[in-house]
């Protein structure tokens, strides 16, 4: 080898790790949804939390939706596929979500608030996740960044290859309008016609996931490779990109975001680093502390 040169690894495909079909669960005011993270076992899948999707065209089960409830110490993340959502917090903030958009919340030192559908019938069809906040970032204010769906870039690989760029950058350069976060996250909705493959760059040291909203597709690994279908989660091993190739039309969820390695202590809507900052939060909120939105009088 020349003395300049440089060895240069290849690049490591990620693997699946372990699929799950989650777990029916109710939440808020009797909203039927399912539940994916965490799981019921001790894997933790830092910096994630909570993944919760909501699929029902029966309005009995989302129609009173979440009233106000608090949250401290992570951000949510509402992203929308069907439907209306109307969300109101205790500082006077009120937006309305729609198919298609996304809602990146900053609970922060902490915040109120209220997500009703504003829809009696139909199909609604959307996703909360809840990303963790280093112990630094706990205690800041509250804040939104909130984008109507003309807002998500479409980044188009083939006439049958569309991505929808939520936060973070492709490897053809396509960077979402959410900015900021702590976590260095990439939230992709991906779109895969039969038979085409899709690959993409995740940073080596990312924890990521596969959600397939609807077909089914094969994530292939340096030793093997696995089916996953509609409405499962794939874990995926450490590696710097991953490869997915379509059985089916298909769509589907690629996140990923930087792991903390923090202690956490959580309970109900409160995550934080320690116990004696768990018991503040309640404190806290009981003397109602909550509610002041950053930008906001």
């Amino acid at each position: 080898m020349h003395p300049h040169q440089q060895s240069v690894t290849p690049r490591q495909q990620r693997s699946v790790t372990r699929i799950t079909s989650g777990q029916r669960s109710q939440d808020g005011a009797g909203v039927n949804l399912t539940n994916y993270i965490p799981f019921p076992a001790t894997l933790q899948l830092d910096p994630f939390l909570l993944l919760d999707v909501i699929k029902s065209d029966n309005a009995n089960d989302y129609i009173k939706g979440f009233p106000p409830h608090p949250h401290r110490g992570f951000q949510t993340v509402t992203y929308l596929l069907a439907g209306r959502v109307r969300h109101r917090d205790s500082a006077g903030h009120s937006g309305l979500l729609q198919a298609g958009g996304v809602q990146w919340m900053t609970a922060g030192s902490g915040i109120e608030h209220s997500e009703i559908p504003e829809q009696e019938s139909g199909l609604l069809f959307g996703f909360q996740l809840w990303l963790n906040l280093p112990a630094a970032n706990k205690m800041q204010a509250p804040s939104y960044q909130d984008f109507e769906p003309a807002q998500i870039p479409e980044e188009r690989r083939s006439p049958e290859t569309k991505i929808r760029v939520i936060t973070g950058t492709t490897a053809q350069g396509t960077t979402g309008p959410v900015k900021d976060i702590a976590t260095s996250p990439q939230f992709f909705d991906v779109q895969l016609a039969e038979g085409g493959t899709y690959q993409e760059t995740i940073p080596s040291e990312h924890t990521a996931f596969l959600f397939i909203i609807e077909g089914d597709v094969t994530v292939h690994g340096p030793i093997s490779s696995a089916h996953i279908t509609s409405n499962q989660l794939a874990v995926l091993s450490s590696g710097d990109k991953v490869s997915v190739e379509a059985a089916s039309n298909s769509r589907f969820l690629l996140i990923s975001g930087r792991p903390l390695h923090e202690p956490i202590t959580r309970h109900g809507p409160f995550v934080m680093n320690t116990q004696e900052e768990l018991v503040q939060a309640y404190r806290d909120y009981e003397a109602g502390n909550f509610g002041h939105v950053e930008g906001e009088p």
